[in-house]
């Protein structure tokens, strides 16, 4: 448990990163190339990331791994709802819905995240 809260900075900040950079890449295959979308991308992930990455590590020492697996696909879930809400309203880019957008781009950078967890630490 030591090992993990003090390497919590550095778990954060990786997925942090790999979120922004694969949510990115992704917006900008599908389309979106206003520089205010990008950056209020950038701002919801900012907030929203480190939410989804801190509770599930609680639950998983508070009820292991079956809730932390419950508490992440929640939390995955509400992101999606929430940031698609955000899209939907702030985003000039309109050619997908904010929330298809955002489902899009959370699994994309959630899959992007598994496979980075497999080669960093050798899991998911």
């Amino acid at each position: 448990m030591i090992t993990i809260i003090q390497s919590l900075p550095q778990i954060m900040a990786t997925c942090l990163i790999v979120t922004i950079i694969s949510e990115i890449i992704v917006a900008l295959i599908i389309g979106v190339r206003e520089k205010k979308d990008l950056v209020n991308i950038v701002l919801v992930n900012i907030i929203t990331n480190p939410l989804v990455v801190i509770i599930p590590i609680y639950c998983n020492f508070k009820y292991g791994l079956l809730g932390r697996n419950i508490c992440l696909y929640t939390l995955e879930i509400l992101t999606v709802l929430v940031e698609g809400f955000i899209y939907y309203k702030v985003l000039k880019y309109k050619k997908i819905n904010g929330f298809l957008l955002s489902f899009i781009l959370n699994l994309s950078s959630y899959l992007i995240g598994i496979l980075t967890n497999f080669i960093i630490y050798g899991h998911t």
